[in-house]
């Protein structure tokens, strides 16, 4: 069986204002071009489809052609992670057309999706993010479907036998583990059948960017992947670089991160954004292949004084989305506007003096201390050089104008 395996789209998203939407539709037709072409049985989608929980409409609208689109050509299994709401996400689930799911029910999540091939049956189990202050209640051992399908959607699982019972240990360990062991029960009533867990979670071993949401609860934000034992692949979002956790090839389970298509901060400069296409064999043995995601424009950054950046030494750049580090020992005057018209697509411009003075010591300030002297020091502070005779003399003038009026008023 071939799968596709995606995640964290984060539709609606901006990269320091950029509007992506549009790089993230040209991303959606990949994703189908790669589908209908591949001989795609089975698409999972494994959270963070909205980059918020209630989306722009724009964002909708990408979303709902996204998927009806993929399931033209194959099944598609979409869960939600931490920046979706699992209500909005999963409110007409019911309705869905026939080959899309969208597994968003804490309490359902031991209910697979089951897809045959040649070789028999796959199960697909879909695991929402789970929150432990949300479902620490739902995932205690004896509760079942019985406590009623609010109590998994909403944020407070509420009355009822959920609710009486002793909750969770406060971790992300404690809930996901109470999954799994919901998903292995299930799974051993189903003799012979392969496995694929779809789940939204940081697991140890994981590589995190500077985009992703923190989702610390008690100081603790990750899973041990052997948690995950028991099944035969595990398809991940949440961490926005492609990667293998865990395991070494040939052992079991697989877990991977698919990554986001798209790069969200310079943080991820580095990383190469892709798709997972995962072959499942008769045995339950995953074989990945990464295949790369268009880039809608590549991210750089570039170290200079202000003259060699507009010299056109740099030039090859002048495309990129780009971090400007500026090291003139004194802050250069207009800086932004001077840079952004040479790079148009620069979108944060730091100024790092080199070659500056070194920051004056602190030292007490009391009224007898002479406030230019503490006025220059600001000034050498604030723009790494010392105070010019110029600078000084606009402080003298603006310190006297100011006591000036104190005295006179």
């Amino acid at each position: 069986m071939r799968i596709l395996h995606t995640s964290d789209w984060h539709l609606g998203r901006t990269l320091h204002g950029v509007d992506l939407l549009e790089h993230q539709a040209a991303f959606v037709d990949h994703l189908v071009a790669l589908v209908a072409e591949g001989d795609v049985d089975v698409v999972v989608v494994a959270g963070d489809v909205y980059d918020r929980a209630v989306p722009s409409v724009p964002s909708v609208r990408l979303l709902g052609s996204a998927l009806r689109r993929l399931s033209e050509h194959a099944v598609v299994v979409v869960t939600p992670g931490n920046h979706d709401s699992a209500v909005r996400l999963g409110f007409a689930a019911e309705l869905m057309r026939p080959g899309l799911h969208v597994l968003a029910s804490v309490e359902a999540l031991d209910r697979p999706v089951v897809v045959a091939d040649e070789h028999g049956p796959v199960a697909f189990y879909g695991l929402p993010y789970l929150d432990p202050d949300t479902v620490r209640h739902t995932l205690a051992p004896g509760v079942g479907a019985g406590a009623g399908e609010d109590a998994s959607l909403s944020a407070d699982a509420g009355p009822g036998p959920a609710a009486e019972r002793l909750p969770l240990p406060r971790s992300h360990e404690a809930v996901v583990a109470a999954a799994m062991d919901r998903v292995r029960a299930d799974l051993a009533s189903r003799p012979g059948t392969r496995s694929v867990v779809v789940a939204h979670a940081f697991v140890s071993g994981g590589e995190a960017s500077e985009s992703e949401r923190d989702i610390r609860v008690g100081g603790v934000d990750s899973v041990p992947s052997a948690v995950l034992d028991g099944v035969d692949y595990v398809a991940l979002g949440h961490l926005h670089g492609a990667q293998r956790i865990g395991a070494s090839r040939g052992e079991r389970p697989v877990i991977r991160y698919s990554g986001s298509p798209v790069a969200f901060s310079f943080g991820e400069l580095g990383h190469v954004k892709s798709t997972a296409l995962v072959d499942l064999d008769g045995e339950g043995g995953a074989t990945v292949e990464l295949v790369p995601a268009p880039v809608p424009r590549r991210l750089a950054e570039v170290t200079d004084t202000l003259e060699h950046l507009l010299d056109g030494r740099h030039d090859e750049l002048r495309e990129a989305w780009l971090r400007v580090h500026v090291t003139d020992p004194v802050h250069p005057e207009r800086l932004y506007s001077r840079v952004k018209a040479h790079f148009p697509h620069a979108l944060v411009v730091l100024h790092e003096p080199v070659g500056a003075v070194d920051a004056p010591a602190l030292r007490l300030v009391t009224a007898e201390t002479d406030p230019l002297e503490v006025a220059a020091d600001f000034v050498a502070f604030a723009s790494g050089g010392v105070a010019t005779d110029a600078e000084l003399a606009a402080v003298r003038h603006a310190y006297e104008t100011a006591r000036s009026a104190e005295e006179s008023a």
